[in-house]
């Protein structure tokens, strides 16, 4: 069963070009991960300075392997992540995280797709 992994990320005005400048850099990283299936980046439309980071995986177990390997090795600057003035990391774009777990348990698609 597919699992859904939305970030919600706490991103002041100032900082929306940035985040968003940063997930387009590197807009192919996840999508040759095992197991992955789906990524969108939500911008607020009103009312919130809160972006939702949506992901889509097979399984947990594919999530988390992309979490201790792709992922944990560009959060440490390893794997071609961003690296600032003398090989320091950027400040995060976002003053708050938190992520949100979800199993699919019903879902849709357009006719004729």
């Amino acid at each position: 069963m597919s699992v859904v992994k939305i970030n919600v990320l706490t991103v002041p005005p100032e900082q929306r070009e940035t985040l968003e400048k940063r997930f387009a850099s590197r807009a192919h990283a996840v999508e040759n991960s095992d197991g992955f299936e789906w990524f969108e980046l939500l911008r607020p439309v009103e009312g919130t300075d809160t972006y939702l980071v949506y992901t889509r995986w097979r399984d947990e177990e594919s999530f988390q392997a992309w979490m201790e390997g792709p992922m944990k090795a560009a959060h440490h600057g390893t794997a071609g992540g961003e690296g600032g003035e003398g090989g320091e990391r950027p400040k995060p774009a976002a003053t708050a995280s938190t992520l949100w777990s979800f199993e699919v348990v019903q879902q849709a698609a357009p006719k004729g797709e």
